[in-house]
């Protein structure tokens, strides 16, 4: 069984910073996308920023030039570092990976997604 642990959130004052981590568990045979998402209350939840195994990203337009993905391949682990944040950033944010099982299923490019337990981060002054 995958399992996805994020660490990182907590409260902050407008202006500062966080890191999240969020490292894979379990048996897999290769990482692929790996993403950050995130749901504020009383709204759906939606895309923050995504990085391929070759380390291509992509960002929502509300984090461009504030947020960063990085990963490390060798530990399937995903990073977001936020910067500058604001109060709308509120929100528990949610790790998101897509996977290969074993080595069939990457020679059949079957996917398999995994999605961690989420954790709080509220900026608030």
């Amino acid at each position: 069984q995958v399992q996805l642990v994020e660490s990182g959130g907590g409260l902050v004052q407008p202006g500062a910073s966080l890191r999240l981590s969020c490292a894979t568990s379990g048996s897999v045979f290769g990482v692929n996308v790996m993403g950050w998402y995130r749901q504020a209350p009383g709204k759906e939840r939606e895309l923050v920023a995504q990085i391929t195994g070759d380390g291509r990203t992509n960002y929502a337009d509300s984090v461009k030039g504030r947020f960063a993905i990085s990963r490390d391949n060798t530990k399937n682990t995903v990073y977001l570092q936020m910067n500058s944040l604001k109060p709308e950033d509120t929100a528990v944010y949610y790790c998101h990976a897509n996977f290969y099982r074993t080595e069939y299923s990457h020679y059949e490019r079957e996917l398999s997604d995994a999605w961690g337990q989420g954790t709080l981060v509220t900026v608030s002054s």
